[in-house]
């Protein structure tokens, strides 16, 4: 398939849709005309497309699912079989074990829709990449960095709604007396980038592991001439990227759980 093409973009192809509109569209926030370069390949129209494609999965997923729990008396014992209901339930009870363990019960029933949305959006957007023919969103920097850009913002927020302004305390180290104020500024320094560099590396490890992912799978199919060969060769290569799309949802979730935690914990005396 042609570089920066989905079964997506065929398919608008396939419909008459003028795609050099539609980037335009995506582009026109940023002054670009849809036919340039950025609209194609720093935005990457496809993987905006896989993303909305993302969005109605888990929209459809929710809608089923709460079709089975609308009824909270019927809805008391789990469905033997694994269906929409099952498969949020067991995702959700993951994430929220895992937060549960880190920053505690009630911090975590509170992030739980931050963080579980995160975790459905990512483990989505990675698993989408292992079809052929679909670019995993999670591949491009401007999608992780804007999850990484919300963890950021939510962090900090809140760090400052638990704590105050002393929030900020912990950001020039041990506080003693004014002879230390060299070490406190270098403290500063040292914190400020620590922060800074937080979304930067949470959005470059997802990007490139998933960008990387998705290349070792479309090398792996272009390798093998025959149809069968196509599918029996990569299943190997399928099988660990799978491995990396659970994975990678997980460190994302993990880290951004560990960073809220981090900020909204208070100072003992």
């Amino acid at each position: 398939m042609p570089h920066g093409e989905s079964w997506l973009t065929l398919l608008l192809r396939a419909l008459g849709v003028d795609l050099g509109a539609l980037g335009t569209v995506f582009s026109a926030p940023f002054g670009q005309d849809g036919k340039s370069w950025y609209a194609h390949e720093a935005i990457g129209l496809d993987h905006v497309l896989t993303t909305l494609f993302v969005f109605a999965l888990i929209t459809t997923l929710a809608l089923l699912a709460y079709g089975k729990v609308k009824d909270a008396s019927k809805a008391i014992v789990p469905d033997a079989t694994l269906n929409a209901r099952t498969v949020i339930e067991i995702l959700v009870g993951a994430v929220y074990g895992l937060m549960s363990d880190i920053m505690g019960p009630k911090a975590a029933k509170y992030f739980l829709p931050l963080i579980g949305t995160c975790a459905f959006f990512i483990l989505f957007s990675n698993g989408i990449g292992l079809i052929p023919g679909f670019a995993p969103p999670t591949g491009k920097m401007n999608t992780t960095l804007a999850l990484g850009a919300v963890i950021f913002v939510t962090t900090h927020v809140y760090g400052v709604k638990e704590n105050g302004l002393a929030y900020f305390k912990h950001f020039l180290g041990p506080i003693i007396k004014w002879y230390a104020l060299p070490l406190m500024v270098l403290m500063l320094g040292i914190e400020i980038i620590s922060h800074i560099a937080r979304p930067i590396s949470l959005a470059i490890r997802l990007m490139a592991n998933m960008a990387a992912d998705h290349m070792v799978v479309s090398i792996f199919l272009t390798l093998v001439p025959t149809v069968w060969g196509a599918f029996l060769v990569p299943v190997p290569v399928m099988l660990l990227g799978t491995i990396v799309v659970i994975v990678q949802t997980l460190v994302f979730c993990l880290l951004s759980t560990v960073y809220i935690a981090l900020a909204i914990a208070h100072e003992e005396h």
